[in-house]
């Protein structure tokens, strides 16, 4: 299994680096696309084919899904490599209609994606399996509706990726981590969540602890916004964490 951060920008995309977007790829077997940022599709044109991917969201914040009406485009209209076959989704109950909608030629209409992708909506810990992986939904405490951090297990080596999606502190995410292989995890707070609301992101110093008390091999810090400052929100992780850690970056690539 191998994993590609497509971006990892938090709230919007940045110069160089997409939002929220990661590839998972197993040989011989469609692409798992992980969120769809702005920009996700571009870089997703470097590494694989976007016509032969499935697609599972964390939760339908802009910032995570807002390319993914570009890819159906390029799924259906592509002149000489359109897509083969349906693909799988997962995500939010109202991921068919929230990404109709931006699909739509007027307001008041929705774009039927079902000619190119089979959706099925998530059930919290149930989990799911999409070729050689199986994804568990796990519930997270963020603004938007129905979000769930994701934990994808490929089943023949057990190696494990987990993803926080957006999240305020919330032991489910220490669940959905643990043991994992690598965990990308939002600090979009910066180094310290002190005077932010609840319930809507992590700071680097909470990364570091849903780090250590998970077990993780490698934390992978993501989603920190543009204007933040990375180095010290490394330097809070590491005063929770003393394994692995990681600035996320686009372009890089864990081969598990």
């Amino acid at each position: 299994m191998k994993l590609t951060i497509l971006g990892c920008s938090g709230s919007l995309g940045a110069p160089g680096n997409p939002g929220s977007s990661y590839l998972i790829t197993v040989p011989g077997r469609p692409g798992i696309m992980m969120d769809c940022g702005p920009g996700a599709l571009a870089a997703l044109q470097e590494v694989d084919d976007p016509a032969n991917a499935h697609v599972i969201f964390s939760h339908l914040h802009a910032d995570h899904c807002s390319d993914a009406a570009s890819l159906i485009i390029w799924r259906r209209y592509h002149p000489t490599a359109p897509a083969a076959c349906r693909h799988l989704m997962f995500g939010p109950s109202y991921t068919a209609l929230h990404l109709g909608r931006m699909g739509a030629d007027g307001p008041d209409e929705v774009d039927d994606i079902s000619d190119t992708f089979d959706f099925t909506p998530w059930t919290s810990n149930q989990p799911v399996e999409i070729d050689d992986v199986t994804v568990t939904p796990v519930p997270v405490a963020h603004t938007a509706k129905e979000s769930h951090a994701l934990r994808v297990e490929e089943r023949a080596t057990g190696r494990v990726v987990a993803f926080s999606g957006d999240s305020g502190m919330t032991d489910t995410l220490v669940d959905a981590a643990r043991g994992a292989d690598v965990f990308l995890c939002e600090a979009a707070w910066g180094p310290s969540a002190e005077g932010k609301p609840d319930g809507m992101h992590l700071s680097g110093d909470q990364a570091g602890e849903i780090a250590r008390r998970a077990g993780v091999k490698t934390l992978v810090l993501v989603h920190i916004q543009p204007w933040a400052d990375k180095e010290a929100t490394l330097a809070a992780a590491r005063s929770e964490f003393d394994g692995k850690i990681l600035l996320g970056a686009a372009g890089d690539v864990f081969d598990l």
